[in-house]
């Protein structure tokens, strides 16, 4: 008998897969996606989305487990900072003026039975003041 690898499992990374849940997680509440993996020339923020009137960017970090802490850990202030920017980027290109933005972190965890727990973190930042 011959066993062949199915490929099809490893198709995706963790941070993809977790993408992809997270989108349909946010989808489930209700979430317009507006883009997905958003790419410029300063970087990539991971989802953008609208609801209730609101611009949602969203930075999605997976794990496997909390060995090195939660995913939502992994988002530090210079991580933020450029979330920020890449948000100013955004709405500037899009020309989005007097837009109310929302700058969240979205942390995925994938249990040993395969099924991802989501924790969800509106306005888990803010733009710091220049000071």
């Amino acid at each position: 008998m011959k066993l062949s690898l199915n490929r099809s499992a490893f198709r995706y990374s963790l941070g993809t897969r977790g993408e992809i849940a997270a989108a349909e997680y946010l989808r489930g509440k209700k979430f317009k996606i507006l883009q997905k993996n958003y790419r410029c020339g300063i970087g990539e923020i991971d989802l953008i989305a609208e609801k209730g009137g609101r611009i949602h960017f969203v930075e999605i970090k997976t794990r496997s487990g909390h060995g090195f802490g939660t995913p939502e850990e992994a988002v530090d202030r210079k991580k933020q900072a450029k979330i920020v920017k890449l948000a100013e980027w955004y709405l500037q290109t899009m020309k989005l003026r007097d837009t109310r933005v929302s700058l969240d972190v979205l942390g995925v965890t994938w249990q040993e039975n395969g099924e991802p727990v989501f924790r969800f973190i509106e306005g888990a930042f803010e733009k710091e003041d220049d000071r």
